[in-house]
């Protein structure tokens, strides 16, 4: 999932604002907020409702122009997620290619976001100085560069390097395409745009799927793959310098000439319609200079309490296994039964597909239901088909070699043939210790073994050869071939490789309801409005730090453990996930987004051991200054 929220009731994307702004607004702030209305006018209850309730159908070059920033900006969104999908499948080959072992194979799918998380930190300051449209093509370039590096020269480095400069464009044009579409999209229209975005993200994630299925059984397929994403990003750079600046932006810079004349060509409306609008950008701009960054770790309004929710619904939506599930999809379908690349990719297509068809009802329906009814049902979900997934690999055996490597490379382990197979072999036989020339015939452990451990390492069957008896005639000798060559794999059978699938879909889907975009929703109504910008940023910045962190794990972690512990921790995290929701997550069906926060203010909220029972709860009889003040408003 992307790291910004897309809440189709608020304009989800002013979550992508800096966050490491200084307390002190600048020496300039005066001057940019000499022509604010006063403060009366600014609480004033209906300077936004009229604006939006007043604001005529946007039709003619205006609504063109609109539809065709919205269209190209939300480009960013499908190469998000088009990276996000692609290594699952390109993975497969290029550990091929480039003989990948598990840790450099982690640093191949860590790279993304490393770069994402690198940006993260400072992307809102260049967004902000350089603009919205400047960042957005600049995106375009980086990602087009990355790709060229990592396609053209086949090499691990230029792989990693040219992912890093991948993950650094999509998370800065996350950022700026974020706020350009909601900066330049009219009230009325800007849910249903932001809407556009968040499709775009998984159509992208089924696109990467779906062509690292086209391209698995071609030679060198992987560099088709990787090169899809130069087709959007070429659009994107071609077409956005034609596009009109962010009016917002411009008000920020003091072009406010430039700014009136942007906002009339998106908006095709009377000029007293264009004033009005100006006047309340300008509005919002001076509420955001009057907080910082250090106000969010304080306990004024509950701040403190407000971020732990926050970074704790980011850590559990990391930790519940989404990313390793998704980037390493093809790699565990193949653990599983799926044994060609051909047949794991199609397999993984199948996630893109319910992971789109998943994130429909989330949109059609998070108003009328709540984000915490979807957090709970998504939780429920996800424990259950983790719960089955992990019992049907236990149940296969399934082995980290099979993760790491392609069966042609599973540990080639040597066998022996004739007389030297019964020497090395047996320790009884007195010439075991000594040096004799002896045939080593390389098999494949996933198709010649039936003893699971075999996979790990020589010393493990010589120890299995020995447990067994020696045969006192020279029958040993015909049958030698047998044992160590003609031993059939047990297959995962049909049925639990299909309950396998299908509990991973089941997984995908959950996800893609509840957790994936509810989480975003919930940060961007939690918050204050001043702050509300810097807070998800700080969240977001810590998405990608534990997305990174759980990404780069995933392999060394299966090695250490077993892939069945893994997906069962994954299925422990989902029951946390539950009760976590049930217990600190508010209700915010319903209210809006002022009610929101005035009662996450009152701390008689917050202190509750079970929150969503305390929603109707009458605030404190003594209330601090601040609660009364907050109340007031």
């Amino acid at each position: 999932m992307p790291p910004f929220g897309n809440n189709p009731r608020e304009t989800c994307c002013e979550a992508a604002l800096p966050w490491w702004e200084s307390m002190d607004p600048p020496a300039d702030a005066d001057r940019m907020t000499s022509d604010l209305p006063n403060q009366a006018d600014l609480r004033a209850p209906d300077v936004r409702t009229h604006t939006e309730n007043a604001a005529p159908v946007h039709t003619g070059c205006g609504a063109v122009l609109v539809v065709c920033a919205v269209s190209v900006a939300s480009l960013s969104g499908l190469m998000l997620g088009y990276e996000m999908g692609l290594i699952s499948g390109a993975l497969l080959q290029l550990r091929e290619v480039l003989a990948l072992s598990c840790p450099q194979q982690e640093q191949a799918v860590g790279a993304l976001l490393l770069g994402a998380f690198l940006l993260s930190v400072v992307g809102g300051t260049i967004v902000d100085r350089y603009g919205r449209r400047f960042s957005i093509i600049l995106t375009a370039a980086l990602c087009t560069c990355g790709t060229l590096l990592s396609v053209c020269v086949p090499a691990f480095w230029t792989l990693v390097v040219g992912r890093v400069l991948v993950g650094m464009a999509v998370a800065l044009s996350g950022t700026a395409s974020c706020l350009y579409i909601a900066e330049v999209a009219p009230a009325t229209w800007r849910g249903r745009c932001v809407c556009v975005y968040e499709l775009m993200v998984v159509l992208g994630v089924l696109l990467g799927f779906g062509l690292s299925w086209v391209f698995a059984g071609m030679v060198d397929g992987w560099r088709f793959t990787l090169s899809g994403v130069l087709v959007p990003a070429c659009l994107q750079m071609g077409i956005m310098p034609v596009l009109p600046q962010s009016p917002r932006f411009l008000l920020t810079r003091r072009r406010q000439k430039e700014a009136r004349k942007t906002l009339a060509r998106l908006r095709g409306t009377i000029p007293d319609m264009v004033e009005e609008e100006l006047k309340v950008i300008m509005a919002a701009l001076g509420t955001e200079h009057q907080q910082g960054f250090l106000d969010l770790f304080r306990s004024r309004a509950n701040m403190r309490r407000r971020m732990f929710v926050g970074m704790a619904l980011v850590f559990l939506q990391q930790a519940t296994g989404q990313p390793n599930l998704l980037a390493y999809a093809s790699t565990v379908l193949r653990g599983v039964g799926f044994y060609s690349n051909e047949a794991a990719t199609l397999a993984s297509t199948g996630l893109g597909v319910l992971k789109l068809i998943g994130t429909v009802p989330a949109i059609l329906l998070v108003d009328r239901v709540g984000p915490k009814a979807f957090l709970c049902v998504g939780a429920v979900v996800m424990t259950l088909s983790t719960a089955v997934l992990g019992s049907v690999t236990l149940h296969s055996q399934t082995q980290v070699a099979s993760l790491c490597q392609s069966p042609g490379q599973l540990n080639q382990t040597p066998m022996w043939r004739g007389h030297d197979a019964r020497i090395r072999t047996n320790p009884h036989h007195t010439d075991f210790l000594s040096e004799q020339n002896y045939t080593r015939v390389p098999i494949n452990p996933l198709k010649h073994t039936q003893v699971p451990w075999i996979l790990n390492s020589t010393e493990d069957h010589r120890a299995a050869v020995t447990n067994s008896e020696t045969p006192a005639d020279d029958s040993w000798k015909e049958r030698s071939e047998i044992s160590f060559e003609s031993v059939s794999a047990s297959e995962v059978s049909p049925s639990l490789k299909w309950i396998s699938l299908v509990s991973l879909l089941i997984y995908v889907a959950a996800f893609s309801f509840s957790l994936g975009p509810m989480v975003y929703v919930v940060l961007s109504e939690i918050f204050p409005t001043g702050i509300r910008g810097k807070a998800v940023s700080v969240v977001s910045a810590f998405n990608w730090a534990m997305n990174l962190l759980i990404s780069m794990t995933f392999l060394t972690l299966t090695e250490k453990i077993g892939l069945p512990s893994v997906i069962f921790s994954y299925a422990a995290m989902s029951f946390v996930l539950l009760v976590f929701v049930i217990v600190f997550v508010p209700e915010t069906k319903g209210r809006s987004l002022e009610q929101i926060s005035k009662e996450l203010a009152m701390k008689n909220h917050l202190d509750s051991t079970l929150l969503c029972h305390r929603w109707q709860t009458k605030p404190k009889t003594h209330q601090s200054q601040e609660e009364k003040s907050l109340a007031a408003v």
